[in-house]
């Protein structure tokens, strides 16, 4: 019982560190502006063309021995 209890204090602590950690990112993040709202320079794979991945299903039909349509 009383480790159960140690426990949860323990979480509930966390928690509130979560909490202000947590704050304190949005609040840089906001501070930051919409000028480096460009994903930390990580490319967004969803807008790529896609002759990529044209080009998998055709590799991926030649290794299977099915016909390139």
């Amino acid at each position: 019982m009383a480790e159960n209890e140690r426990l949860r204090k323990k979480a509930e602590l966390l928690n509130q560190e979560n909490q202000q950690l947590l704050n304190e990112l949005k609040h840089r993040l906001s501070q930051a502006g919409p000028s480096n709202n460009n994903n930390g320079g990580i490319p967004d794979l969803n807008l790529s063309n896609c002759s990529s991945s044209k080009n998998v299903s055709s590799n991926s039909n030649k290794l299977k021995g099915n016909p390139v349509h």
